[in-house]
């Protein structure tokens, strides 16, 4: 592989990008051209879906520093070449509509880290690799944080999310931010997993009518397509495990408090966190490594260890030897493609010199549903609010009330596909100190902690619980919904706990993933077991654009 991007040609690449910025100064994005894009994937010339080669293909974070540090590469050349490939494949040929909006500072950011460089200063292991982050995380640029949502279009945030200043003070260039359904999903119970009315329905990379799942779509989409080496998702409950599953990636959903959520446009304050998206296991211990840490801003992360441990340093080939993996089968059978992906996934870990606790159920399975769908609502009333107070006068509505009748007002642009339906019960209910989401949060916590993971994790003095992490992607339907095919993500979700998801194979040529679910703050252990998968498989391969499924 070169050490100098691939050329494109200069006027190419200025056109597509200033057509894009355009487009999102003027608020509507690739919504706007969506009709076009579509007349495209519809003709019969194969070769418009393929993008120019890409000299950075299923780059690591690792080859991309070596280079870096040899001097044959610099940031502002590796900025400017993820920036062309996000014209190139983004916004024209397979127009996967994940990136929202780039970064216009993002050139001279990668310069100042070349400087820093060059005096021998290295901040950690993402200086002057480019980043991108979900549009659901302030930043205090010249890019907007709007969930998606064209209600919240106008003066970006006035500070960093904890994350993002993470990232940049450990000297990542942030390029852009990545589109996602439209209020992390929790806006409609009929809503189409990537589509937001800022950024129109973000596609699959591995077949362009198929759902990149969500909420963190355009993360998915975007790493998975080589548009950046790595990126940040968030999650209430699947926004990290299902697009990183479906989209062929390694997906950390943390403990709840090892990282921040604080500048993060909330559901949950119980189960929200951000996470990595990577394509590698390495790569996700790198960004784990920067983002994690304790924050004022956040009570919860009083609970995270005070010093971040060395998550690069649990990465070992021989991790899974010895250690007490239970097969979760209740949390399988949701497709039988899926399960015998699964049982070959179980075979690597057995060959691999793991223990197998086969069965071992996890008891209180779809026990807290109800509870937990009670929880949420009462949060994100509570969440919102407080966010939207956070941004001053930054933004124009300060109530989810406001919110609802903006997108009644705006309806043609907001609610073309779905409407509102969750927006609408969490806006009946009361304050937290309300006794149903008392008792509801209670049920959750005992159900899905107390005679849960905990009760099967002391039972079995188990290392981690395997199961697949969903089942293979669905045709996009923006007039019907998603048509989900199953997962596990609550049983970690629900908990709070940590869950991992790497690729474990594929089902003709849809991802599939394999989730490793641990006790709190067990990251470094979960990374390890992973990598350890991840090595012996060898599952990933980077998508080829397909249209859709041969016949």
């Amino acid at each position: 592989m070169s050490d100098t991007p691939h050329p494109m040609d200069r006027r190419t690449f200025m056109t597509a990008a200033g057509a894009f910025a355009a487009g999102v100064a003027a608020g509507t994005s690739a919504t706007a051209h969506a009709d076009a894009v579509d007349a495209l994937i519809a003709r019969d010339d194969d070769t418009a879906l393929q993008p120019p080669r890409f000299a950075f293909e299923e780059a690591t974070v690792a080859d991309l520093q070596q280079r870096l540090t040899r001097g044959t590469l610099t940031s502002r050349a590796l900025t400017a070449a993820y920036l062309a490939r996000i014209a190139a494949v983004d916004k024209a040929g397979p127009t996967l509509r994940s990136v929202i909006e780039v970064n216009p500072d993002a050139l001279a950011i990668a310069a100042e880290r070349d400087a820093e460089r060059r005096q021998g200063k290295v901040r950690g292991p993402l200086h002057g690799i480019p980043v991108l982050v979900k549009d659901n995380l302030d930043t205090a640029d010249r890019m907007q944080t709007t969930a998606g949502s064209l209600a919240l279009v106008g003066t970006p945030a006035p500070r960093d999310a904890h994350v993002v200043q993470r990232l940049r003070d450990g000297g990542a260039v942030i390029i852009g931010k990545t589109n996602l359904s439209e209020w992390a999903n929790f806006r409609s119970t009929r809503s189409s997993s990537g589509w937001s009315g800022r950024g129109g329905q973000t596609r699959n990379p591995y077949l362009l009518d198929r759902s990149p799942c969500g909420s963190s779509s355009g993360t998915g989409s975007a790493i998975a397509a080589n548009l950046a080496p790595v990126g940040i998702g968030t999650e209430t409950d699947g926004s990290i495990i299902c697009p990183s599953s479906i989209n062929g990636l390694v997906g950390l959903k943390p403990t709840v408090g090892l990282v921040s959520r604080a500048g993060i446009i909330p559901i949950s304050a119980s189960q929200d966190t951000a996470g990595p998206m990577t394509r590698t296991v390495t790569d996700a211990a790198a960004v784990l490594q920067v983002i994690a840490g304790r924050d004022p801003r956040d009570a919860a992360t009083t609970t995270a260890p005070a010093a971040v441990p060395d998550y690069l340093a649990a990465l070992k080939p021989d991790a899974l030897n010895g250690a007490r993996i239970g097969m979760a089968r209740n949390l399988a059978g949701f497709h039988p493609a899926v399960d015998a992906v699964f049982e070959q996934a179980v075979a690597a870990l057995k060959a691999a010199g793991a223990v197998l606790v086969d069965p071992a159920n996890v008891p209180t399975v779809g026990k807290y549903d109800a509870a937990e769908l009670e929880v949420l609502l009462y949060e994100f009333k509570d969440g919102l609010t407080a966010y939207l107070a956070s941004r001053g006068d930054t933004v124009r509505h300060k109530t989810l009330e406001e919110l609802i009748a903006w997108n009644t007002a705006h309806a043609s642009q907001e609610m073309p596909w779905f409407a509102q339906e969750l927006f609408e019960q969490a806006q009946a209910k009361g304050t937290l100190s309300d006794a149903a989401y008392q008792e509801a949060l209670a049920k959750c916590r005992t159900l899905s902690r107390d005679q849960g993971l905990d009760a099967l994790f002391a039972e079995h003095t188990l290392d981690a619980v395997v199961a697949p992490s969903n089942g293979p992607s669905w045709p996009i339907d923006l007039a019907s919904g998603d048509r989900y095919t199953g997962g596990n993500s609550s049983v970690a979700a629900v908990a709070g706990y940590p869950s991992l998801t790497v690729p474990m194979g594929f089902f003709a040529e849809l991802p599939l993933g394999l989730s490793f679910i641990g006790r709190p703050y067990t990251e470094a252990r979960l990374l390890g077991l992973g990598f350890a998968f991840e090595q012996r498989t060898k599952a990933r391969r980077a998508p080829r654009f397909l249209r859709t499924l041969p016949t």
